[in-house]
């Protein structure tokens, strides 16, 4: 009867390896899938923040000198106009930045179903051990 045992054990050893070597590529592959996500996710946002500089930079540059003479026909004062249009960029500059910002605190770079996915692992290797 030993002997009956022996090869079972070793059987089941070997199912064990292979079968905890497969989970540990398909964690990892897990791995790699959600961090590219997170960090596609993280470069629009960023993309989003810098589409608002050049947004505010080319406003500045077309618009600031045309509005500001218009508005100095309007106030009598050359450095009012220049006030008033500057703040209202700065304003929108603002929006734009807090745009893109939330848009990349949205998303953690860190791997959360594949933290998850290993728990759930754990639990069912605890469980399949004591059982």
């Amino acid at each position: 009867m030993p002997e009956t045992q022996g090869p079972s054990i070793q059987r089941l050893l070997a199912d064990a390896l292979r079968e905890s070597t497969d989970l540990a590529r398909k964690e990892f592959t897990l791995f790699r899938t959600e961090m590219s996500d997170n960090v596609r996710t993280i470069a629009m946002g960023l993309v989003m923040v810098i589409a608002a500089a050049v947004v505010s930079i080319l406003a500045l540059i077309w618009l600031t000198q045309a509005l500001v003479d218009w508005l100095a026909t309007k106030v009598d004062s050359h450095a009012l106009a220049a006030l008033i249009v500057g703040g209202a960029l700065a304003v929108i500059a603002i929006i734009l930045g807090l745009y893109g910002r939330s848009a990349m605190s949205k998303t953690s770079i860190a791997p959360t179903r594949t933290a998850r996915s290993l728990q759930q692992d754990k639990d069912v290797l605890t469980e399949r051990a004591s059982g």
